[in-house]
């Protein structure tokens, strides 16, 4: 009976350790890809200021062309306007 008990009590002592040990190897990738996606959309969001950046908008043909609204694009980005194709 005692062998039966110190088994169990073996397979559950393992069981716990992989459990627990999993799971902090899923928590430390979990914040290294937490780390990873900041700084990625942070080099994003300073790319997104550069003035050489061009922005662009869906048209209502579903085209999608630079903003002629945006203050960032000093004269950078052509004026499609001329390329269209309203038949």
């Amino acid at each position: 009976m005692t062998g039966i008990i110190i088994r169990l009590l073996t397979y559950v002592i393992i069981g716990a350790a992989i459990y627990f040990g999993i799971r902090r190897i899923i928590n430390d990738w979990r914040e290294q890809f937490k780390k990873h996606d900041r700084a990625v959309r942070e080099r994003d969001l300073r790319e997104r200021d550069r003035p050489d950046v061009v922005e662009l908008k869906k048209d209502r043909d579903g085209i999608f062309r630079p903003d002629k609204n945006r203050t960032g694009n000093k004269g950078s980005a052509q004026d499609s306007s001329s390329d269209r194709d309203d038949d």
